[in-house]
């Protein structure tokens, strides 16, 4: 045995004995993880925060968080001589005179936008398939947060170069504060140390940026990652896969393998675009003054939707009461309107479960097919969304395509109401055909396309039989029912409040739906034995329900 082996056995040893951590890492390198696609949104999410804090790092040596004017005298040449703010100058510095500096930047840069694409993209995949219901309401909320965390923490993130563009950001974030009914400008002039822009913001925001929110983001991921280890990862239906058991891949070494290599094609593929494409060209903004506002200026497309919902508010929703100037055009689309997005979206696990009565633990994702009404809520708000992201490019929409700024306004401020229902009824119509196409098929099987006559003259379409997977995936999701129907044990009282409320969301939600198929409508479907197929060449509806398939992955009940 080298000198190497007998170290590593001796801490190996050390820490057995001290927190033994044997059992620990035996225990958690033998987790299951199921194998999905999808699952790789929640990974690029925290590799891109990982790519983040290394980055972050790095250019912290170099960027000085202060407000205080110099003169710049480094390597890009137009700017030579330029009274500039330290932090603009470091910014500058980094990016010309810093070997590797500028490849960093832009690293950072790509990274945050896609942590926070990731975050998004990965919260809708839970929302569509229903991954927050029981027991995994907490980690829904803690989601939520980190989103909203992401967002702030991008906007910190690009307001400390001292541009001209970021600090047109900043303004109309300090803008945003002085809305806020009686306390916004005690707010301000708290954070940015007087009147704005004041020399105190960017050490702040740095303070921020660095420091506080990392911290609490990091702390978040590591209690969300341990609830997805305590509640067990969610997985999509087929067959041998229950409520009670996990069907995948242990963590070691097959899972750890394709994560670390799944890291470093994330990382690979962000520093391609770094290189290849330009982002936050901060020289050729120059520095940030308060007078000037740059022409066609955007922010990041996350925070774009809010400028789209303020410029789409009317202006007369400003008024003066007691002294005090309410200022209810840039409140109600910015401040209140973030608060309904997040109250609502931390409590929508416990509304849908009000509607449905069920209070049972899921760990078997939904095709968003099978919830209909949740699937035309989402697309809905994402609807909704996109109108006011569009919204806040009204200026630039008007000069690419010659038209009157003020007539897109107008039609944006109908659409914008008109559009998100009409996405929810359309998209709930196309989940129920859905629905009632995969009846037909579950009971016919799949449509080939080739016609027969038969003897007395008619013609039909040959149907070829589902597999054992296909029609599993047809028929294994439960019905709900409208309470008023089919009222569950655990529903509230039908002459209360709450009770009466219940009754009216779960109306709302499984008034329209289509019933699965049933055992005795499939054996009715065929002319072989009852309850088989094509005389007898699959198993029966229950059987395909229960009966596990030939897998070479491992399964777990942790």
């Amino acid at each position: 045995m080298s000198t190497i082996d007998k170290a590593a056995g001796g801490v190996g040893n050390f820490a057995d004995d001290t927190v033994g951590a044997s059992k620990i890492v035996n225990g958690f390198a033998r987790k299951i993880f199921p194998d999905h696609w999808s699952f790789m949104l929640g990974e690029i999410t925290l590799y891109s925060f990982v790519i983040l804090l290394f980055t972050g790092t790095f250019l912290t040596f170099f960027y000085e968080p202060s407000a205080a004017e110099t003169v710049y005298q480094g390597e890009y040449a137009p700017l030579a001589g330029q009274a500039v703010s330290q932090a603009y100058e470091s910014s500058l510095r980094i990016s010309f005179d810093v070997r590797g500096g500028l490849i960093m930047r832009q690293v950072h840069h790509w990274a945050a936008l896609i942590f926070v694409a990731a975050t998004v993209v990965h919260m809708i995949r839970v929302f569509f398939t229903g991954a927050f219901r029981k027991p995994r309401e907490i980690n829904w909320v803690i989601g939520l947060v980190l989103a909203l965390l992401a967002v702030f923490e991008g906007f910190t993130g690009y307001s400390l170069p001292d541009d001209l563009l970021s600090g047109t950001g900043i303004r109309i974030a300090q803008a945003i504060i002085l809305a806020v009914p009686v306390v916004g400008s005690y707010v301000s002039f708290f954070l940015f140390g007087g009147e704005f822009p004041g020399e105190d913001f960017i050490p702040r925001f740095f303070t921020i940026h660095v420091l506080l929110l990392p911290a609490v983001m990091l702390g978040l991921i590591v209690v969300h990652l341990a609830l997805v280890v305590i509640h067990k990862h969610t997985q999509y239906p087929g067959p041998g896969r229950t409520e009670d058991n996990v069907v995948g891949f242990p963590l070691f070494p097959v899972y750890m393998a394709k994560a670390g290599g799944f890291f470093f094609i994330v990382f690979g593929v962000i520093a391609l675009i770094a290189a290849l494409v330009q982002i936050n060209p901060i020289w050729a903004y120059g520095p940030y003054d308060p007078s000037p506002v740059t022409a066609g200026s955007q922010p990041d497309w996350y925070m774009g939707w809010l400028d789209g919902a303020v410029r789409l508010t009317p202006g007369w929703f400003e008024f003066t009461l007691f002294g005090y100037t309410f200022s209810m055009n840039i409140f109600i689309p910015t401040t209140v309107v973030i608060l309904f997005v997040m109250v609502a979206g931390s409590l929508y696990p416990w509304i849908e479960q009000a509607a449905t009565g069920d209070r049972r633990e899921h760990h078997l994702l939904d095709r968003p097919r099978n919830a209909p009404t949740r699937t035309a809520l989402g697309v809905m708000a994402l609807t909704f969304y996109v109108l006011l992201f569009i919204s806040g490019g009204n200026d630039i929409i008007a000069h690419m395509v010659g038209l009157s700024i003020n007539d897109i306004t107008r039609s944006l401020r109908v659409l914008v109401f008109v559009l998100p229902a009409l996405a929810f009824v359309v998209t709930k119509r196309i989940c129920l055909g859905l629905q009632r196409k995969d009846r037909e098929k579950a009971l016919h099987g799949r449509e080939t396309g080739r016609i027969v006559r038969l003897p007395h003259g008619e013609f039909i379409e040959v149907h070829a039989p589902l597999t054992d997977l296909e029609r599993w995936v047809l028929v294994q999701h439960e019905a709900n029912r409208p309470m008023e129907i089919e009222d569950r044990v655990d529903a509230g009282n039908p002459n209360s409040l709450y009770g009466k409320v219940q009754r009216r969301l779960s109306k709302f939600y499984f008034e329209d739906r289509v019933e699965p198929v049933t055992p005795a409508e499939l054996a009715a479907s065929h002319h072989g034995k009852p309850g088989e197929i094509d005389g007898g060449e699959h198993a029966t509806l229950e059987e395909s329900k229960t009966s596990p398939a030939i897998q070479t992955s491992q399964t777990s009940r942790g």
